[in-house]
Order: structure tokens, then C-alpha cells, then sequence
């Protein structure tokens, strides 16, 4: 690497750059090795930052993504994709892209509304499958919690929205607020479980979901806002039973962190629909 690339700094999802969750954005990262984009990512030190490694040009619309945490590259991240059409919206103008990505070819979007930029996304197709008692007495032990902590009518599993995430449904939205887990062991479980967040969540109200998601996996202790667990959720519950398409839901994060973050969730057919504003960081 000859040259730093320019690395622009959104905060997805919300209206203040003191909000919601910094993502890195290098528009020209054609000429970048994966050990440049690794450093890149290292050095910029947010969960994630993101390499358009196509030709950003007028009229383009297909374009390759690539995603790097400050230790590894995952295969998608939704903030970082909430910032990259937001970054794309800034320089081409709002519009559609699709974004070709290790899960496959995303739908993304950019527009403007009262001043701001409203991101969106369609994820990866969402999915549920059950987590094992010997999974579940593993995640418990490495969070600090008891199964009594969780709610009765939401059985744990691992949900899938780009990528695999444990759902843990608590009863009481305060026991979000103990949050001192093992590091070095829920690294190590999520290492090799292939989980890149834990989405643990409770019920705040009507359409209202509070979260919090620790992300070891990428040296992360906690991610303010987690647009692929947001997806993920979304599959959780129409698997379920309590989503159908068209139903649509808010999840509050990083509330605990000081940036707190709004993600807006469409429950589709075989997706969903991830949406927030993405504000440019000085």
C-alpha cells in the first residue's frame, strides 16, 4: 500500500455523530490487499469498515463490498452497509445499488428526508434454527447468565440475517444492563460456533425491542448497533410465529455505550428490510 486510502466515518443509525455505530467507508479500495484492508480496519478501530473494491463512478450500480473488523473480515455487516449507501448516496446521489457480498448480492438504498440520509437494506434470507442445550449451557456460562434470566415464551436459538447470531430473549429489559461476560472465553466459543454477535434482546413494549450484542468474535467488546442480528431477529420471529411479512418492528442499542441507536425492521417473504439514518463523522 503505497497510499492511505481515504476513509470516510459515518454514525449509522442516528441523527448525531456522538450516536448509533461508527463504520469506516473507503469508496476506492481497488488497488488494497486483504492485509492493507485488515490494517485499515485495525488502525480505524470501529466493529467494522468497509472496502468498495468496484469502481465508484456515475451510473454504476453494481458494486463489491468487502467487510473488515479490527481482527478479521466478516462476511457482512449491516451498520457498515447502512454507511456504505449512505457514502454512495453522498457521492453518486440517492439511489439504488447492489452490493456483491461474501452472502451474496445485497439491496441497498440511499435518500434524503428532512435534511438527513436514510439508509436501507434488504438482508440475506433470514432463518432460525435451534440452539443445543450443550450450545445454550456454554453461552450461559461465558455471559454470566442463568436460564431463569431468559423468557419462557422465547426459546433461545440462532438466528441468521448475513450472518449467524444467538438470539437469547431476556424477561426483563434491566438485565440488559449487567454486562461483564469472559471475553477471551465468549471469543473463543464464537470462534468456533461461527457466531459474530450475540443478540441478546427483550420486549420494551409494542413494536419496541431494547438490545444489546456483545461481538468478541471481532475484538469488539460491544457493537452500538448490529443491522445483521436486527435481520436475524426479524427471521427469529417469523419462525416463531409472532412476524408475518409486512409487520415491522424498532430495536433500541447502544443505549448502555452513550450511543444509542434506532434500527427499523420490515419483516419481508424471505428477508428483511433493515433501515436508519447514517450521519457523517468530523
Amino acid at each position: 500500500m503505497t497510499k492511505s486510502p481515504t476513509v470516510a466515518r459515518y454514525a449509522a443509525f442516528a441523527d448525531s455523530p456522538e450516536l448509533g455505530n461508527p463504520a469506516g467507508v473507503v469508496l476506492d479500495a481497488r488497488a488494497l490487499s486483504d492485509a492493507d484492508m485488515q490494517s485499515i480496519a485495525a488502525e480505524v478501530g470501529y466493529s467494522e469498515t468497509a472496502f468498495v473494491t468496484s469502481l465508484v463512478e456515475p451510473g454504476a450500480t453494481a458494486l463489491s463490498v468487502r467487510y473488515f473488523a479490527p481482527d478479521a473480515e466478516v462476511d457482512f455487516c449491516g451498520h457498515a452497509t447502512i454507511a456504505t449507501a449512505a457514502a454512495l448516496g453522498d457521492v453518486l446521489g440517492p439511489g439504488d445499488y447492489v452490493l456483491n457480498t461474501r452472502v451474496g448480492p445485497i439491496h441497498a438504498s440511499a435518500r434524503r428526508e428532512n435534511q438527513r440520509t436514510i439508509g436501507a437494506f434488504r438482508s440475506a434470507a433470514v432463518s432460525s434454527s435451534p440452539l443445543s442445550a450443550e450450545q445454550l449451557d456454554a453461552l450461559l456460562r461465558q455471559l454470566g447468565w442463568s436460564k431463569e434470566d431468559l423468557h419462557p415464551e422465547y426459546p433461545p436459538a440462532i438466528g441468521y440475517g448475513g450472518n449467524r447470531h444467538p438470539v437469547l430473549v431476556a424477561q426483563d429489559p434491566h438485565r440488559l444492563a449487567d454486562f461483564d461476560y469472559d471475553f477471551d472465553g465468549l471469543r473463543a466459543l464464537c470462534r468456533a460456533e461461527d457466531w459474530v454477535t450475540i443478540q441478546l434482546i427483550a420486549p420494551e413494549g409494542p413494536g419496541c425491542w431494547r438490545s444489546r450484542n456483545p461481538f468478541p468474535w471481532g475484538g469488539v467488546v460491544e457493537d452500538p448497533a448490529t443491522g445483521s442480528a436486527a435481520a436475524a431477529f426479524a427471521g427469529y420471529l417469523r419462525a416463531l410465529g409472532r412476524a408475518t411479512p409486512g409487520d415491522r418492528f424498532t430495536i433500541i442499542q447502544g443505549v448502555e455505550m452513550g450511543r444509542r441507536s434506532r434500527i427499523e425492521v420490515e419483516v419481508l417473504e424471505t428477508a428483511a428490510l433493515i433501515a436508519g439514518p447514517a450521519t457523517v463523522m468530523s
